[in-house]
């Protein structure tokens, strides 16, 4: 069973412009971006602050907390297209990371997708993820149900106890440390396609309803 695509609804990381946004209510939106994402590229993600956005954007403070409560909302917004396009081809794509190839295979490509995630915007996910904020997005609820639907169809016993331990390999601060430590991506991939493997074991394509 796939996650519905209902679900894409809602499990996009941040809030998207209304259709009857203000000209200048878009350019603060516009200017708070560009200025978040370079200061958590720049920095340690977890130590921005809004004062610090703020200040970067030439916006005042009200102006920033009437869109974003926080840095985390921030950090989900400038992330939600590249994981709106990730769940798009998990729900839709071609095999293996699509429908279609056994649940090894789709766990295993999946975790290659999030590692070029990760290669890319480790920083913003970083800022996502501060404190417990990582399993309140709705992207990790997306994520959550997709790998569940793997273990479910692999009839693997008892998935609810499996799913977190399984998404926690993806942890920014695990792949960062892994980077320091001299892996590359593609040895990280490696080594989560092994575990994918001997997780998922033989288990056959699920077939389509």
């Amino acid at each position: 069973m796939e996650p519905r695509s209902d679900l894409l609804a809602g499990t996009g990381s941040g809030r998207q412009a209304g259709p009857h946004e203000r000209a200048d209510a878009a350019r603060n939106r516009a200017k708070v971006l560009t200025a978040a994402a370079e200061l958590f590229a720049t920095r340690d993600p977890r130590a921005v602050t809004m004062d610090d956005i703020a200040k970067a954007a030439g916006v005042g403070r009200g102006t920033l907390y009437r869109r974003y409560p926080d840095t985390n909302s921030i950090a989900v917004a400038l992330l939600d297209e590249h994981e709106r396009a990730l769940q798009e081809k998990l729900l839709a794509g071609p095999p293996p990371l699509g429908p279609g190839a056994s649940p090894a295979e789709r766990l295993a490509a999946f975790y290659a997708a999030m590692v070029e995630l990760l290669d890319a915007h480790a920083h913003l996910v970083l800022g996502a993820e501060i404190g417990g904020a990582r399993f309140a997005t709705g992207a990790y609820g997306f994520w959550y149900a997709h790998v569940r639907a793997l273990l479910v169809a692999a009839e693997i016993r008892e998935p609810d106890a499996m799913v977190d331990p399984l998404l926690a390999l993806l942890a920014a601060e695990v792949y960062r440390k892994q980077r320091e430590r001299g892996l590359d991506s593609e040895q990280i991939t490696d080594a989560l396609r092994t575990i994918a493997e001997a997780v998922l074991g033989d288990a056959q394509p699920a077939k389509r309803e």
